[in-house]
C-alpha cells in the first residue's frame, strides 16, 4: 500500500513561447532545494535546429530556459544530468543529424546549473553509436563507482544495451558486455535506454523493448557483465521508462502501461515495487488520458528519501514536472 501525503505538479515553461517541439527531459535535485532539468528542443525532433535546453527551480520558481549546443546546424538529444561528489554538475547529450551516428557530449556547471561550460565529446574518435548514458541517469555505486545506463541503435535491427563503467565519479568510461536478447518471434528482441538500480543481490536494470513488454536484466560483478534478458509481465509500447530507489528500499517505475509496439505514449503511471522489481503495483495515474492522440512520454524520476522528482514530455508542447511524497 502506498500512500501519497503530498504532490505538485507544474510545467516549466509555457507551450510554444521559447520552442515548437520538445522532448526527453532529465531531472537533477540538488541539496539546498534547487532543481535543475534539460531537455531537447527546437521545430521538430531531428530538425538541425534542436539544441539543449535547461532550466532551475529555485524558490519555487522556473527560471527563463538556456541553450547548450555544440553547433546551431545539427540536432542534439537526450540530454542526463549527473552530480558528481564535488558537487560539479555533468550534463551528457548526444550530438548528430541520425540516431545511427550519435556521439555524446559532456558539459560542465560549477553554479549549481546557472550556466554551463563549452560541450566536449566524451569519448573522443568512438564510432560505437554514443557513449555514456543514453536517456536515463547514472546509477553511483555503494563502492563509488557509477555506472551510465547506454544503449547502441547503429543497426536498427540489432538495437541493444549495456553499461558505461566509470571509476572517476562520471568522467571517462569503460564498455561492459552487451547485454545478450532473447528471442521473440524468431528475432532477437530490439532493447535500448535501460534504467539501473543496485541491491543487496547485484545490479539491475529495466529496458523500453520493441516487444510490447519490459525486459530486465541482472549483473553479480557491480555492471561488468550481464546475464541475458528476460521478459518481465509490464508492457511497454517502445517508450522510455525510468526508475529509482526510495530510502526504504522499494524501486517506483515510471511508464507508459501500454502493450502495442509504438503505440500510445499515454497514460503515464507511477508503480511501486517491494521485492527489488519482481512485482510492481500501481499507485497514480500522473496522466490519465490514453490514445495516440496523446503522448506523456520519455519520463525521468529521482528519488530523494521519500521524495519523488519527476518530469517528462507534455504532448512535446512543454515538459511537467512533478513533486510528489508518499510513505
Amino acid at each position: 500500500m502506498t500512500k501519497i501525503t503530498a504532490k505538485k505538479k507544474e510545467m516549466i515553461f509555457e507551450e510554444d513561447k521559447y520552442m515548437n517541439s520538445c522532448h526527453a527531459s532529465t531531472v537533477l535535485p540538488l541539496e539546498d532545494g534547487t532543481v535543475v532539468a534539460a531537455w531537447f528542443g527546437g521545430t521538430a525532433e531531428g530538425s538541425n535546429d534542436v539544441t539543449i535546453w535547461y532550466s532551475r527551480r529555485k524558490d519555487g520558481l522556473w527560471r527563463s530556459p538556456k541553450k547548450v549546443f555544440v553547433t546551431e546546424t545539427m540536432p542534439h538529444w537526450n540530454p542526463v544530468l549527473f552530480q558528481k561528489k564535488d558537487g560539479t554538475i555533468l550534463l551528457y547529450f548526444k550530438y548528430g543529424k541520425k540516431v545511427r551516428s550519435w556521439k555524446t557530449y559532456l558539459s560542465y556547471s560549477y553554479d549549481k546549473g546557472k550556466s554551463f561550460s563549452v560541450p566536449k565529446e566524451l569519448v573522443p574518435g568512438d564510432d560505437g553509436n554514443g557513449r555514456g548514458p543514453v536517456k536515463n541517469k547514472n546509477v553511483r555505486l555503494k563502492d563509488g563507482t557509477v555506472l551510465a545506463p547506454a544503449s547502441s541503435e547503429k543497426h536498427k535491427a540489432s538495437w541493444k544495451c549495456f553499461v558505461d563503467i566509470s571509476e572517476d565519479d562520471g568522467e571517462t568510461f569503460t564498455k561492459s558486455n552487451y547485454v545478450l536478447r532473447p528471442k521473440n518471434t524468431g528475432l532477437p528482441v530490439r532493447m535500448i535506454q535501460p534504467t539501473l538500480w543496485e541491491s543487496d543481490e547485484g545490479v539491475h536494470m529495466l529496458v523500453r523493448t520493441n516487444s510490447g513488454y519490459i525486459y530486465r536484466s541482472d549483473s553479480r560483478d557491480k555492471g561488468k557483465t550481464w546475464k541475458k534478458a528476460y521478459k518481465t509481465e509490464y508492457m511497454n509500447p517502445n517508450s522510455g521508462i525510468d526508475l529509482d530507489k526510495l530510502s526504504d528500499g522499494s524501486l517506483v517505475l515510471i511508464s507508459n502501461p501500454t502493450s502495442e509496439n509504438w503505440g500510445a505514449r499515454a497514460p503515464l503511471t507511477l508503480m511501486r515495487s517491494f521485492d527489488n522489481g519482481k512485482t510492481f503495483t500501481e499507485f497514480i495515474k500522473l496522466e490519465a488520458a490514453a490514445g495516440c492522440e496523446h503522448e506523456f512520454s520519455y519520463p525521468a524520476i529521482v528519488a530523494v528519501g521519500m521524495k519523488l522528482y519527476i518530469t517528462y514530455t507534455y504532448e512535446r508542447k512543454t515538459i511537467a514536472y512533478w513533486e510528489i511524497e508518499i510513505e
